[in-house]
């Protein structure tokens, strides 16, 4: 495994808990719609709050398990390609409700380094 590699799993997985374990409940550029913390922000994409924990809790165990591929890669390309599916999920919310392109950079960032580090 190439230093490369380990930065973009690091960046990504760190980036994903950040979101969602320290950021939940604070305003972004980024939120979808009008929303001023998750909660909002799901409510915005017309989904329930019990959806909100699942993808969160996905997000933060496939987060774990791309930190844990750099010592295990057996775990690294179902965390990789997982959260590029959850991150393609994500794309689609802020373009089913219409949100500026910039609302959409970080789902798009995400997407791209994802799927970088499954087929590296």
């Amino acid at each position: 495994m190439n230093y490369l590699e380990i930065a973009l799993k690091i960046i990504v997985a760190l980036s994903i808990i950040n979101v969602w374990l320290l950021r939940f409940g604070k305003s972004t550029p980024f939120r979808g719609g009008n929303a001023k913390n998750m909660k909002e922000e799901f409510a915005e994409y017309g989904l329930p709050a019990w959806f909100m924990a699942v993808i969160g809790t996905i997000k933060v165990l496939l987060s774990i398990a791309l930190l844990i591929s750099i010592r295990i890669p057996e775990a690294e390309n179902i965390a990789a390609l997982g959260l590029a599916i959850l991150m393609l999920g994500a794309l689609g919310m802020h373009v089913k409700i219409g949100d500026p392109f910039k609302k959409s950079i970080p789902a798009i960032t995400f997407l791209i380094l994802s799927l970088a580090i499954f087929f590296i």
